[in-house]
């Protein structure tokens, strides 16, 4: 039972961690000094995107998952829990970069915008 509720709160965790390194940057828009915590995690998360690299929490889960007597797939985090509530196929090397690539575009122009606005309110 505690294995399952560690890799249960893994699971929240890396899933709230996909989230914010999606749409932080709203939140950095209200809360600037949210900056030093949201480019280095929305950064990694495009850099996980771009190379096709497994995220670590997503092992740990599964090694939680296989403690706690419960079968996993071999397949990440991205593919097993979040893709099938967006996307009805697999995720394909090349939708991933597409997704990295629209998760750094996106945050480069709010992050542009909310620069732009703080030098200008500075001016």
């Amino acid at each position: 039972m505690v294995y399952r509720t560690l890799a249960d709160f893994v699971l929240i965790i890396h899933f709230a961690f996909v989230v914010f390194a999606v749409v932080g940057v709203f939140l950095v828009v209200r809360w600037h000094w949210l900056v030093w915590i949201h480019v280095p995690l929305a950064l990694w998360a495009v850099v996980v995107e771009f190379t096709g690299w497994l995220c670590p929490l997503t092992p740990l889960e599964h090694w939680l998952r296989i403690k706690s007597g419960v079968a996993v797939q071999d397949i990440g985090f991205v593919e097993q829990y979040l893709l099938p509530l967006l996307y009805p196929t697999a995720l394909t090397r090349r939708l991933q970069v597409i997704l990295g690539a629209i998760v750094l575009g996106m945050n480069g122009l709010i992050y542009s915008w909310v620069l732009w606005r703080h030098l200008r309110v500075r001016a």
